[in-house]
């Protein structure tokens, strides 16, 4: 994890004109967030640069960085040890959720949608201007995050935020919007934001253990019918909802409260 870190910093410390030559051209991928390397655009209110990158089984991740040596094989190690640790968290989740044995690994079996992100957070330029990522929760099912010793990461609880602070070696775990649909609200998504320090970048790397596209995802029996709650959410193929997030990151609203989330499928 040291070393992953490590290498992103090198690579996004590289002249714009390198890290350039791994950007995805235009058109050259039908994803709303191809692989390669991307910049938040200027009227953005997050400022942050990242690089995404899918399974590589998939031959999907055609912008490689030549440099800094062994990025890609450390990227590709990361990605497999975090693509255990989702199944193992997974299946962790299952028996806190109360679910049948085995009914996530089933549920959520494809593993093609998954993705790494390196990211840059660029140092705070005032007191006012310190957003590095706007208060939001993950669409996903489980994220992993990786992070160096600047410090940023709030995460919003007892009706404050509160500093995820470092520590050495450690990953942090979010549970994200699917989770919080499929236990009907009795799960939380968290909601966490990163904000800027003056005069320091900050590293990490984001792991996000994704569903299957065609998925259907509503709240779960257990969770409504068979306790007689009636769902919280109508619902929505997987697909569909990934489609409306990730407009939010390739067409950025002006305004972050202006940012679809969960809600937009709340009942």
């Amino acid at each position: 994890m040291a070393r992953a870190l490590e290498l992103s910093a090198a690579f996004f410390a590289l002249p714009d004109e390198e890290k350039a030559k791994v950007r995805p051209a235009v058109g050259s991928s039908s994803s709303p967030l191809p692989a390669g390397y991307a910049r938040q655009p200027a009227h953005s209110a997050d400022k942050n640069e990242y690089l995404l990158l899918f399974n590589p089984k998939l031959c999907l991740n055609l912008q490689y960085p030549a440099e800094p040596a062994g990025f890609r094989y450390t990227l590709e190690e990361c990605y497999a040890k975090l693509t255990g640790l989702g199944l193992l968290i997974q299946d962790i989740l299952n028996e806190c959720m109360g679910l049948p044995r085995g009914f996530l690994a089933e549920y959520n079996a494809d593993r093609n949608f998954d993705f790494l992100t390196p990211l840059r957070y660029f140092p705070a330029t005032s007191a006012e201007e310190t957003n590095g990522i706007c208060a939001h929760e993950d669409g996903n099912l489980i994220t992993f995050v990786l992070q160096d010793g600047v410090g940023g990461l709030e995460v919003l609880g007892g009706g404050g935020w509160i500093p995820a602070d470092p520590v050495e070696g450690s990953i942090i775990v979010n549970i994200g919007d699917i989770v919080q649909v499929l236990s009907n609200n009795k799960f939380k998504s968290a909601t966490h934001r990163v904000v800027r320090k003056p005069a320091a970048h900050r590293h990490s790397l984001a792991f996000f253990f994704n569903l299957l596209g065609e998925k259907w995802i509503e709240p779960l029996p257990e969770f409504a019918g068979n306790v007689g709650e009636p769902p919280r959410y109508r619902g929505f193929k997987y697909d569909e909802y990934l489609q409306l997030r990730m407009r939010n990151k390739t067409h950025p609203p002006s305004r972050p409260e202006d940012a679809v989330d969960i809600a937009h499928y709340a009942i």
